[in-house]
Protein backbone atom coordinates (compact mmCIF):
# COMPACT_ATOMS: atom_id res chain seq x y z
CA UNK A 1 0.00 0.00 0.00
CA UNK A 2 1.44 3.50 -0.87
CA UNK A 3 1.71 5.79 2.59
CA UNK A 4 -0.04 8.27 1.04
CA UNK A 5 -2.25 7.40 -2.04
CA UNK A 6 -4.94 9.74 -3.32
CA UNK A 7 -8.05 9.91 -1.41
CA UNK A 8 -11.06 11.47 -1.43
CA UNK A 9 -12.40 14.06 1.08
CA UNK A 10 -14.79 11.45 2.57
CA UNK A 11 -11.83 8.78 2.78
CA UNK A 12 -10.10 11.68 4.78
CA UNK A 13 -13.04 12.66 7.39
CA UNK A 14 -13.81 8.35 7.76
CA UNK A 15 -9.82 7.73 9.00
CA UNK A 16 -9.51 11.27 10.87
CA UNK A 17 -12.93 10.42 13.01
CA UNK A 18 -11.42 6.76 13.23
CA UNK A 19 -8.30 8.30 15.34
CA UNK A 20 -10.61 10.50 17.41
CA UNK A 21 -10.23 14.26 15.46
CA UNK A 22 -13.19 16.47 16.97
CA UNK A 23 -12.13 19.44 14.95
CA UNK A 24 -10.69 18.88 10.84
CA UNK A 25 -8.72 21.93 9.65
CA UNK A 26 -7.15 22.84 6.52
CA UNK A 27 -4.42 25.67 5.46
CA UNK A 28 -3.62 26.33 1.72
CA UNK A 29 -0.04 26.42 1.20
CA UNK A 30 2.17 29.07 -0.49
CA UNK A 31 5.28 27.81 -2.35
CA UNK A 32 7.41 29.44 0.92
CA UNK A 33 5.57 27.05 3.21
CA UNK A 34 7.61 24.14 2.90
CA UNK A 35 10.22 22.75 5.93
CA UNK A 36 13.19 25.06 4.65
CA UNK A 37 10.87 27.94 5.20
CA UNK A 38 8.60 26.78 7.39
CA UNK A 39 5.28 27.13 6.85
CA UNK A 40 3.73 30.23 8.26
CA UNK A 41 0.58 30.62 10.56
CA UNK A 42 0.03 34.06 11.01
CA UNK A 43 0.83 37.48 11.80
CA UNK A 44 -0.03 36.95 15.54
CA UNK A 45 -0.31 34.59 17.90
CA UNK A 46 -3.88 33.18 17.05
CA UNK A 47 -2.29 30.02 15.71
CA UNK A 48 -1.55 29.30 19.85
CA UNK A 49 -5.43 29.43 20.23
CA UNK A 50 -6.57 26.88 17.75
CA UNK A 51 -3.72 24.55 18.06
CA UNK A 52 -3.15 22.39 21.11
CA UNK A 53 0.65 23.11 22.27
CA UNK A 54 2.33 21.86 25.48
CA UNK A 55 5.21 24.36 27.47
CA UNK A 56 5.49 27.22 26.47
CA UNK A 57 9.22 28.24 26.67
CA UNK A 58 11.61 30.87 25.74
CA UNK A 59 14.74 30.56 23.05
CA UNK A 60 17.02 32.68 21.17
CA UNK A 61 17.66 31.20 17.39
CA UNK A 62 21.63 31.07 16.14
CA UNK A 63 21.27 34.43 14.86
CA UNK A 64 20.29 35.69 18.31
CA UNK A 65 16.31 36.35 17.78
CA UNK A 66 14.16 35.87 20.53
CA UNK A 67 11.82 33.67 20.04
CA UNK A 68 9.30 31.21 21.97
CA UNK A 69 8.72 27.86 21.64
CA UNK A 70 5.68 25.33 21.94
CA UNK A 71 5.95 21.53 21.02
CA UNK A 72 2.99 19.38 19.59
CA UNK A 73 2.00 16.61 19.98
CA UNK A 74 2.29 16.09 15.88
CA UNK A 75 1.35 12.37 13.77
CA UNK A 76 1.18 12.15 9.96
CA UNK A 77 -1.46 9.91 8.90
CA UNK A 78 -0.61 7.11 6.80
CA UNK A 79 -2.03 5.80 3.88
CA UNK A 80 -4.05 2.51 6.01
CA UNK A 81 -4.59 5.02 9.13
CA UNK A 82 -2.18 4.26 11.03
CA UNK A 83 0.07 7.21 12.57
CA UNK A 84 3.47 8.16 12.57
CA UNK A 85 4.85 10.71 14.95
CA UNK A 86 7.01 13.27 14.32
CA UNK A 87 8.63 14.14 17.84
CA UNK A 88 9.99 17.28 16.30
CA UNK A 89 6.89 19.55 15.57
CA UNK A 90 6.71 22.53 17.41
CA UNK A 91 5.27 26.24 16.65
CA UNK A 92 8.14 29.14 17.06
CA UNK A 93 6.43 32.27 17.92
CA UNK A 94 9.10 35.29 16.55
CA UNK A 95 7.70 38.32 19.12
CA UNK A 96 9.28 40.88 17.17
CA UNK A 97 7.64 40.62 13.82
CA UNK A 98 5.19 39.15 15.00
CA UNK A 99 4.83 35.66 13.08
CA UNK A 100 4.10 32.16 14.03
CA UNK A 101 5.54 29.37 12.18
CA UNK A 102 5.15 25.42 11.85
CA UNK A 103 8.75 24.01 12.43
CA UNK A 104 10.15 20.37 12.84
CA UNK A 105 7.41 18.02 11.22
CA UNK A 106 9.64 15.88 9.31
CA UNK A 107 12.61 15.56 11.14
CA UNK A 108 13.32 12.36 12.95
CA UNK A 109 9.89 10.98 11.13
CA UNK A 110 10.18 8.14 9.36
CA UNK A 111 7.36 8.04 7.16
CA UNK A 112 5.81 11.68 6.63
CA UNK A 113 4.94 13.61 3.28
CA UNK A 114 9.21 14.65 2.52
CA UNK A 115 8.24 14.76 -1.27
CA UNK A 116 5.49 17.57 -0.81
CA UNK A 117 6.44 19.41 2.34
CA UNK A 118 10.17 20.25 1.20
CA UNK A 119 8.72 21.44 -2.26
CA UNK A 120 8.23 24.63 -3.63
CA UNK A 121 4.75 23.67 -5.20
CA UNK A 122 1.74 25.60 -4.97
CA UNK A 123 -1.77 24.94 -4.38
CA UNK A 124 -1.06 21.94 -2.23
CA UNK A 125 -3.21 21.35 1.11
CA UNK A 126 -1.98 20.90 4.59
CA UNK A 127 -4.81 19.02 6.61
CA UNK A 128 -4.51 19.19 10.39
CA UNK A 129 -6.81 17.18 12.79
CA UNK A 130 -7.26 18.14 16.49
CA UNK A 131 -8.33 15.45 19.34
CA UNK A 132 -9.74 16.26 22.35
CA UNK A 133 -6.73 14.73 23.80
CA UNK A 134 -4.39 17.89 22.14
CA UNK A 135 -3.07 15.45 19.49
CA UNK A 136 -2.49 17.11 16.01
CA UNK A 137 -2.70 14.37 12.94
CA UNK A 138 -1.99 15.82 9.66
CA UNK A 139 -2.05 14.90 6.09
CA UNK A 140 -1.09 16.69 3.06
CA UNK A 141 -2.56 16.59 -0.65
CA UNK A 142 -0.80 17.81 -3.50
CA UNK A 143 -2.76 19.76 -5.85
CA UNK A 144 -3.44 18.06 -8.60
CA UNK A 145 -5.64 15.02 -6.48
CA UNK A 146 -8.96 14.52 -6.08
CA UNK A 147 -8.83 15.15 -2.80
CA UNK A 148 -7.65 18.83 -3.64
CA UNK A 149 -10.20 19.10 -6.77
CA UNK A 150 -13.08 17.53 -4.07
CA UNK A 151 -11.86 20.86 -1.31
CA UNK A 152 -11.81 23.25 -4.07
CA UNK A 153 -15.80 22.94 -4.73
CA UNK A 154 -16.61 23.51 -0.76
CA UNK A 155 -18.28 27.29 -0.08
CA UNK A 156 -18.72 29.07 2.34
CA UNK A 157 -16.09 27.80 4.73
CA UNK A 158 -15.74 28.85 8.14
CA UNK A 159 -12.34 30.77 8.46
CA UNK A 160 -10.21 30.84 12.08
CA UNK A 161 -6.97 32.83 11.56
CA UNK A 162 -4.87 31.22 8.40
CA UNK A 163 -7.03 28.18 8.86
CA UNK A 164 -10.26 27.14 7.35
CA UNK A 165 -12.44 24.44 8.81
CA UNK A 166 -13.86 21.54 7.40
CA UNK A 167 -17.08 19.74 8.73
CA UNK A 168 -15.83 16.17 9.64
CA UNK A 169 -19.14 15.18 8.23
CA UNK A 170 -21.16 15.42 4.56
CA UNK A 171 -24.32 15.03 6.47
CA UNK A 172 -24.94 18.69 7.72
CA UNK A 173 -24.47 17.53 11.12
CA UNK A 174 -24.60 21.31 13.33
CA UNK A 175 -21.07 22.74 13.52
CA UNK A 176 -20.21 23.35 17.40
CA UNK A 177 -21.23 27.03 17.22
CA UNK A 178 -24.57 26.01 16.27
CA UNK A 179 -24.98 23.10 19.04
CA UNK A 180 -23.89 25.93 21.52
CA UNK A 181 -26.64 28.62 20.72
CA UNK A 182 -29.50 26.10 20.65
CA UNK A 183 -28.45 25.02 24.33
CA UNK A 184 -28.01 28.69 25.36
CA UNK A 185 -31.79 29.18 23.65
CA UNK A 186 -32.79 25.83 25.72
CA UNK A 187 -31.76 27.47 29.02
CA UNK A 188 -33.37 30.87 28.33
CA UNK A 189 -36.58 29.59 27.48
CA UNK A 190 -36.06 27.82 30.80
CA UNK A 191 -37.06 31.07 32.33
CA UNK A 192 -35.81 30.76 36.28
CA UNK A 193 -33.50 28.37 37.47
CA UNK A 194 -32.64 27.00 41.23
CA UNK A 195 -29.05 27.99 41.83
CA UNK A 196 -26.34 25.22 41.42
CA UNK A 197 -23.50 23.58 40.56
CA UNK A 198 -22.42 20.28 38.54
CA UNK A 199 -20.07 18.18 40.50
CA UNK A 200 -17.62 16.05 38.59
CA UNK A 201 -18.93 12.96 40.14
CA UNK A 202 -22.31 13.97 37.93
CA UNK A 203 -24.07 15.12 40.74
CA UNK A 204 -25.98 18.52 40.93
CA UNK A 205 -26.04 20.68 44.25
CA UNK A 206 -27.25 23.81 45.18
CA UNK A 207 -25.59 26.87 45.32
CA UNK A 208 -25.67 29.69 47.01
CA UNK A 209 -23.17 32.25 46.44
CA UNK A 210 -21.76 35.60 44.24
CA UNK A 211 -20.32 32.71 41.63
CA UNK A 212 -23.39 30.79 41.27
CA UNK A 213 -24.58 32.32 38.43
CA UNK A 214 -21.38 31.03 36.20
CA UNK A 215 -21.61 27.26 38.01
CA UNK A 216 -25.75 27.49 37.39
CA UNK A 217 -25.49 27.70 33.54
CA UNK A 218 -22.63 25.28 33.51
CA UNK A 219 -24.34 23.00 35.21
CA UNK A 220 -26.99 23.17 32.49
CA UNK A 221 -24.95 22.99 30.04
CA UNK A 222 -23.43 19.62 31.53
CA UNK A 223 -19.91 21.40 32.50
CA UNK A 224 -18.95 19.84 35.89
CA UNK A 225 -17.07 22.70 38.47
CA UNK A 226 -13.48 22.18 37.92
CA UNK A 227 -10.11 24.20 37.79
CA UNK A 228 -9.27 23.18 34.22
CA UNK A 229 -7.52 25.64 31.87
CA UNK A 230 -9.63 24.38 29.03
CA UNK A 231 -12.48 25.57 27.16
CA UNK A 232 -16.07 25.02 28.92
CA UNK A 233 -18.31 23.85 26.05
CA UNK A 234 -17.44 22.13 22.62
CA UNK A 235 -14.41 24.30 22.29
CA UNK A 236 -16.17 27.42 24.15
CA UNK A 237 -15.19 29.54 27.37
CA UNK A 238 -18.56 29.78 28.56
CA UNK A 239 -19.01 33.26 30.85
CA UNK A 240 -22.03 34.77 32.99
CA UNK A 241 -22.08 37.82 33.98
CA UNK A 242 -25.09 39.55 36.74
CA UNK A 243 -27.53 42.22 34.95
CA UNK A 244 -30.48 43.97 37.34
CA UNK A 245 -32.10 43.65 33.79
CA UNK A 246 -32.02 42.64 30.43
CA UNK A 247 -33.00 45.87 29.19
CA UNK A 248 -29.97 47.65 31.27
CA UNK A 249 -26.42 48.16 30.04
CA UNK A 250 -24.18 45.59 31.02
CA UNK A 251 -21.25 47.82 29.58
CA UNK A 252 -19.63 48.83 33.15
CA UNK A 253 -20.01 45.43 34.41
CA UNK A 254 -17.26 43.10 35.45
CA UNK A 255 -16.10 40.50 33.69
CA UNK A 256 -13.60 38.04 35.36
CA UNK A 257 -11.18 37.01 32.22
CA UNK A 258 -9.29 34.29 34.23
CA UNK A 259 -7.75 33.30 37.41
CA UNK A 260 -3.66 32.22 37.31
CA UNK A 261 -1.72 31.80 40.07
CA UNK A 262 1.46 33.37 39.62
CA UNK A 263 4.42 31.63 38.44
CA UNK A 264 7.33 33.82 40.29
CA UNK A 265 8.25 36.14 42.32
CA UNK A 266 7.61 36.34 46.97
CA UNK A 267 4.42 34.98 46.28
CA UNK A 268 5.51 31.59 44.78
CA UNK A 269 8.72 31.43 46.58
CA UNK A 270 7.21 32.30 50.54
CA UNK A 271 3.92 30.90 49.82
CA UNK A 272 0.56 32.85 49.89
CA UNK A 273 0.65 32.83 54.10
CA UNK A 274 4.10 34.66 53.70
CA UNK A 275 3.12 36.80 50.79
CA UNK A 276 -0.57 38.26 52.61
CA UNK A 277 1.70 38.85 56.21
CA UNK A 278 4.15 41.07 53.63
CA UNK A 279 2.22 42.77 51.61
CA UNK A 280 -1.74 42.56 53.14
CA UNK A 281 -3.04 45.03 55.32
CA UNK A 282 -5.78 44.59 58.39
CA UNK A 283 -9.39 44.11 57.44
CA UNK A 284 -10.85 47.41 56.33
CA UNK A 285 -14.09 46.72 58.21
CA UNK A 286 -12.86 45.49 61.33
CA UNK A 287 -12.68 41.60 61.08
CA UNK A 288 -10.46 40.61 63.37
CA UNK A 289 -7.67 37.98 62.83
CA UNK A 290 -7.42 38.46 59.55
CA UNK A 291 -5.62 40.17 56.35
CA UNK A 292 -6.66 40.73 52.91
CA UNK A 293 -4.66 41.65 49.66
CA UNK A 294 -7.07 43.18 47.26
CA UNK A 295 -7.87 46.24 44.83
CA UNK A 296 -7.50 47.72 41.53
CA UNK A 297 -3.98 46.95 39.76
CA UNK A 298 -3.27 48.89 36.60
CA UNK A 299 -0.12 48.77 34.86
CA UNK A 300 2.39 51.33 35.63
CA UNK A 301 0.03 52.65 38.48
CA UNK A 302 1.00 52.46 42.24
CA UNK A 303 -1.24 50.72 44.56
CA UNK A 304 -1.70 52.88 47.75
CA UNK A 305 -2.85 50.15 49.96
CA UNK A 306 -0.08 47.96 48.99
CA UNK A 307 2.35 49.96 47.52
CA UNK A 308 2.73 47.85 45.01
CA UNK A 309 2.85 48.79 40.86
CA UNK A 310 1.89 46.04 38.26
CA UNK A 311 4.39 46.25 35.59
CA UNK A 312 4.45 44.50 32.21
CA UNK A 313 8.76 43.95 31.96
CA UNK A 314 9.62 42.79 28.28
CA UNK A 315 6.64 44.47 26.42
CA UNK A 316 6.73 47.84 24.92
CA UNK A 317 3.57 49.61 25.68
CA UNK A 318 3.37 52.39 22.96
CA UNK A 319 4.06 49.87 19.92
CA UNK A 320 2.43 47.11 21.58
CA UNK A 321 5.36 44.19 21.25
CA UNK A 322 7.10 41.81 22.95
CA UNK A 323 10.82 43.41 23.71
CA UNK A 324 11.31 40.14 25.70
CA UNK A 325 10.44 36.87 25.12
CA UNK A 326 11.51 35.62 28.98
CA UNK A 327 9.18 38.73 30.00
CA UNK A 328 6.53 38.86 33.06
CA UNK A 329 3.94 40.68 34.48
CA UNK A 330 5.10 41.64 38.19
CA UNK A 331 3.94 43.19 41.14
CA UNK A 332 7.04 44.96 42.36
CA UNK A 333 7.67 47.14 45.50
CA UNK A 334 8.70 50.48 46.22
CA UNK A 335 12.13 48.83 46.11
CA UNK A 336 11.98 46.93 43.16
CA UNK A 337 11.23 43.56 44.93
CA UNK A 338 8.88 41.14 42.95
CA UNK A 339 6.19 40.30 45.26
CA UNK A 340 4.00 38.49 42.54
CA UNK A 341 4.82 37.73 38.60
CA UNK A 342 3.42 35.63 36.08
CA UNK A 343 5.58 34.89 32.82
CA UNK A 344 4.88 35.52 29.66
CA UNK A 345 5.00 31.98 28.46
CA UNK A 346 2.52 30.90 31.35
CA UNK A 347 -0.13 33.50 30.65
CA UNK A 348 0.15 32.81 26.76
CA UNK A 349 -0.41 29.42 27.30
CA UNK A 350 -3.35 29.88 29.37
CA UNK A 351 -4.99 32.56 27.54
CA UNK A 352 -4.62 31.66 23.92
CA UNK A 353 -6.35 27.86 24.61
CA UNK A 354 -8.64 28.66 26.68
CA UNK A 355 -9.65 31.99 25.40
CA UNK A 356 -9.96 31.74 21.53
CA UNK A 357 -13.85 31.91 21.73
CA UNK A 358 -15.92 32.94 23.84
CA UNK A 359 -19.47 33.54 24.78
CA UNK A 360 -20.90 36.06 27.37
CA UNK A 361 -24.49 35.33 28.55
CA UNK A 362 -26.24 38.17 30.88
CA UNK A 363 -28.05 36.62 33.69
CA UNK A 364 -30.58 38.10 35.67
CA UNK A 365 -30.72 36.61 39.77
CA UNK A 366 -33.44 36.48 42.35
CA UNK A 367 -32.74 35.38 45.93
CA UNK A 368 -36.37 35.54 47.95
CA UNK A 369 -37.11 32.88 48.30
CA UNK A 370 -34.25 31.24 47.13
CA UNK A 371 -31.44 31.83 44.88
CA UNK A 372 -32.45 31.47 40.94
CA UNK A 373 -31.08 32.97 37.78
CA UNK A 374 -32.72 33.69 34.36
CA UNK A 375 -30.40 33.63 31.59
CA UNK A 376 -30.59 36.40 28.66
CA UNK A 377 -31.44 36.00 24.63
CA UNK A 378 -29.23 38.13 23.59
CA UNK A 379 -25.47 36.83 24.18
CA UNK A 380 -22.09 38.21 22.73
CA UNK A 381 -19.92 35.74 20.73
CA UNK A 382 -16.05 36.62 20.77
CA UNK A 383 -13.80 35.12 18.48
CA UNK A 384 -10.40 35.17 17.63
CA UNK A 385 -7.83 36.26 20.04
CA UNK A 386 -4.18 36.17 20.84
CA UNK A 387 -1.50 37.13 23.19
CA UNK A 388 -1.05 40.21 22.08
CA UNK A 389 -4.39 41.52 22.76
CA UNK A 390 -4.06 40.08 26.18
CA UNK A 391 -0.97 42.27 26.69
CA UNK A 392 -2.15 45.30 24.68
CA UNK A 393 -5.31 45.36 27.14
CA UNK A 394 -3.07 44.93 30.02
CA UNK A 395 -0.95 47.87 28.68
CA UNK A 396 -3.82 50.03 28.19
CA UNK A 397 -5.54 49.50 31.73
CA UNK A 398 -8.63 48.01 30.10
CA UNK A 399 -7.64 44.72 31.90
CA UNK A 400 -6.79 44.58 35.67
CA UNK A 401 -5.41 42.84 38.51
CA UNK A 402 -8.26 42.33 40.83
CA UNK A 403 -7.41 39.77 43.51
CA UNK A 404 -9.59 38.57 45.94
CA UNK A 405 -7.17 37.21 48.99
CA UNK A 406 -7.07 37.00 52.25
CA UNK A 407 -5.67 35.12 55.37
CA UNK A 408 -7.74 34.01 58.58
CA UNK A 409 -7.40 32.92 62.05
CA UNK A 410 -4.44 34.90 61.67
CA UNK A 411 -3.42 34.34 65.82
CA UNK A 412 -3.77 30.91 65.62
CA UNK A 413 -1.89 28.03 64.86
CA UNK A 414 -3.80 27.07 61.61
CA UNK A 415 -4.55 29.94 59.49
CA UNK A 416 -6.32 30.06 56.25
CA UNK A 417 -5.66 31.22 53.11
CA UNK A 418 -8.58 31.78 50.21
CA UNK A 419 -6.34 32.34 47.04
CA UNK A 420 -8.37 34.06 44.16
CA UNK A 421 -5.94 35.89 41.62
CA UNK A 422 -8.00 37.56 39.12
CA UNK A 423 -7.91 39.50 35.87
CA UNK A 424 -10.94 41.39 34.90
CA UNK A 425 -11.98 43.92 32.16
CA UNK A 426 -15.05 45.98 31.96
CA UNK A 427 -17.82 44.28 29.54
CA UNK A 428 -18.06 47.69 27.20
CA UNK A 429 -13.96 46.76 26.56
CA UNK A 430 -14.77 43.14 25.67
CA UNK A 431 -14.74 43.41 22.05
CA UNK A 432 -10.97 44.76 21.82
CA UNK A 433 -9.66 41.29 23.20
CA UNK A 434 -11.39 39.75 20.41
CA UNK A 435 -11.01 40.06 16.29
CA UNK A 436 -14.59 39.03 16.14
CA UNK A 437 -17.22 40.17 18.38
CA UNK A 438 -20.75 39.90 17.61
CA UNK A 439 -24.05 40.08 19.46
CA UNK A 440 -26.55 37.22 18.42
CA UNK A 441 -30.06 36.98 19.30
CA UNK A 442 -31.50 33.45 20.35
CA UNK A 443 -34.98 33.71 19.68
Amino acid sequence: MRLFPDISLDQLRERMRDNGVSQLLVKELSANDNSKNQPYLGGDFQALSILPVGEIRADKTEMGRETLKAPLSFWWLQGDGSLEHAPNAQLILYPKYPEIRLSGFLKGTKNAPNELMNSRIENRLLFLGVTLEGKIIAWVSGPDTALARQYMTLKGLEVSGVFKKLSLTSDGVSPPKSRLLGELKRIHLRDWIASQSLRPDGTIVPCNSSQCIGYTLEAELGIARNGYAEPDYLGWEVKAGQVSSFAASSNSKVVTLMTPEPTGGYYREAGAEAFIRKFGYADKIGRENRMNFGGIFRAGVRHEGTGLTLILDGYQIKKAKITNASGSLSLVSDEGSIAASWSFTALAKLWNRKHAKAVFVPGECITIPNRKYRYGAKVRLGEGTDFLKLLEGIGQGNVYYDPGIKLENINSSKPTTKKRSQFRIKSGQLEKLYHSMSEIDLI
